[in-house]
C-alpha cells in the first residue's frame, strides 16, 4: 500500500473497532486487543518493516502519522501499536538471516506482536543505561539478569526488545547490548497489572528475568552496539510514536472544544458561544499552537528519514514541544467549556489524564532540553 491508502485503512479502523473499544479500555484498563488484532490484519503491524520481507516499508513520517490518528480517538491503543512500530524497527535495523524468518516476516504478516522493554526501575527515566546483565555462557548462549519496568503490551506481546549492560565485565558503560526476547522464554515472571491515572490501557507491567537463557542469534547487530540503536533508532522512532500519539489528544480536546462553542446557546438570548469574539481568539490560538507543532513533529520526521545529520534536533525537540501543547490544548480547552468538561469520566477527564503523561514518560520533557541544548553546544547528548 502507498502511504495515502495506509492512511484511509487506519482512518476506516479508528473510527470502527479503536472508536467502539476506546471506552473499555479506560474504564477497565483493558488492553486494546480489538483494535491491534485488526491493525495487524489489515497489515499494518509491519507499517516499518522493509517490503522485501512483506511489509509496507515506510517511515517516521508514517509512524507519526498513524499514531495521530488513532491517538486522537485512543491514546492506550496508539502506544501500543507504536511501540509494537518501534520493536520492529529496532529488529529491523540490522537484522541477521535468522532474525529476518523468525521475526520480520511474522511481524509484517500480522502474526507477530513486539513491543519495547527498555526502562528499569533503578534507572527511572534514564533508559539508555541499562543494569541488566547479560553473561555469555558459550557462543550460543548468553544469561540474562534483571528486571524491566513499564512494558507496554505486557504479557501480550510475542516478544520483546531487551537492553542491557555489555557482555564484557570490563566494557565501558556505553557499550550495552540489545536483543530480542521470545515470550515463551522459561522463567519469564511478571508483575501485577500497573495501575495508571490515565494511558490505562497500555498494559504496562514489570518483567523479573532471573537467570533467563537466551539464543545467541536473538543478539540485535553486535555486542555493545546498543549505544547506536539508541540514538539511530530507538530514540528517532521511540520520539516519533509518543508525539504522534499526544499530538492526537491534542486534536481531540481542540475538537471537542469547538464542537461545544458551536452547539452552546444561551437561553436568555439564543445566541452561542461561538459568536462570542473572545472565544473566537482563543480557539484561533489554540489551533495555531497545534498546527505549528504538528509541523515541527512532520518537519522532523523528513529530517530523520532523509538522514540529516542534524535531524537529532527537530527529533528531540518535537516530542517535548507536543507535551507541552497536549497538556495547554487540553488544559484550555477545559476551560472553554466550563463546567461540563468537568464532568468525571467524560471525554475531557480521559483526555486530561492521558495528556499529563506527555511530560513524565521518558526520557522526560526536561531530559530532552538538555539533550537538546548539549547537542547544540557539540557536547556528549549523554554525560556521567
Amino acid at each position: 500500500m502507498v502511504l495515502q491508502e495506509i492512511l484511509d485503512s487506519l482512518r476506516v479502523i479508528t473510527k470502527s473497532t479503536v472508536s467502539e473499544e476506546a471506552s473499555l479500555v479506560d474504564e477497565q484498563g483493558k488492553w486494546p486487543e480489538n483494535s491491534i488484532k485488526a491493525l495487524q490484519k489489515a497489515g499494518l503491524g509491519g507499517l516499518l518493516v522493509s517490503k522485501e520481507f512483506g511489509g509496507q516499508g515506510q517511515g517516521m513520517y508514517a509512524l507519526a502519522r498513524a499514531c495521530e490518528i488513532l491517538g486522537e480517538v485512543s491514546a492506550s491503543t496508539a502506544l501500543c501499536f507504536g511501540m509494537h512500530c518501534v520493536g520492529s524497527a529496532v529488529i529491523g535495523a540490522k537484522p541477521s538471516d535468522y532474525q529476518k524468518e523468525e521475526f520480520l516476516r511474522p511481524i509484517a504478516a500480522g502474526e507477530h506482536l513486539t513491543t519495547l522493554a527498555l526502562s528499569e526501575p533503578g534507572t527511572g527515566a534514564h533508559f539508555y543505561f541499562p543494569q541488566t546483565q547479560l553473561l555469555a555462557l558459550s557462543e550460543e548462549e548468553f544469561l540474562l539478569n534483571g528486571s524491566k519496568s513499564f512494558v507496554t503490551n505486557g504479557t501480550k506481546a510475542d516478544s520483546y526488545v531487551i537492553s542491557t549492560l555489555g557482555v564484557d565485565p570490563d566494557a565501558s558503560r556505553d557499550e550495552f547490548s540489545c536483543f530480542v526476547l521470545r515470550n515463551n522464554t522459561e522463567n519469564l515472571e511478571w508483575g501485577p497489572d500497573w495501575k495508571g491515572l490515565g494511558m490505562r490501557g497500555n498494559s504496562s507491567r514489570t518483567l523479573f528475568l532471573k537467570d533467563i537463557k537466551v539464543p545467541a542469534a536473538n543478539l540485535l547487530g553486535d555486542a555493545g552496539d546498543q549505544l547506536w540503536y539508541v540514538f539511530q533508532v530507538v530514540a528517532p522512532y521511540f520520539l516519533t510514536a509518543m508525539a504522534g500519539t499526544y499530538l492526537g489528544i491534542a486534536q481531540a480536546a481542540f475538537n471537542e472544544a469547538r464542537q461545544h462553542l458551536v452547539q452552546r446557546s444561551y437561553r436568555h438570548n439564543g445566541s452561542t458561544l461561538s459568536q462570542n469574539t473572545l472565544l473566537q481568539h482563543r480557539l484561533g490560538t489554540l489551533w495555531s499552537k497545534i498546527e505549528r507543532t504538528r509541523q515541527l513533529l512532520y518537519h522532523a520526521t523528513r529530517e530523520g528519514e532523509s538522514g540529516e545529520p542534524t535531524a537529532i534536533l527537530p527529533i528531540l525537540s518535537s516530542k517535548a514541544e507536543v507535551a507541552t501543547c497536549s497538556v495547554e490544548v487540553v488544559n484550555e480547552a477545559m476551560t472553554l467549556m466550563g463546567g461540563i468538561a468537568y464532568s468525571q469520566n467524560s471525554r475531557m477527564d480521559v483526555l486530561l489524564r492521558d495528556a499529563r503523561a506527555a511530560h513524565v514518560m521518558g526520557p522526560t520533557t526536561d531530559i530532552l532540553y538538555t539533550w537538546l541544548g548539549r547537542a547544540l553546544l557539540e557536547q556528549p547528548i549523554l554525560d556521567s
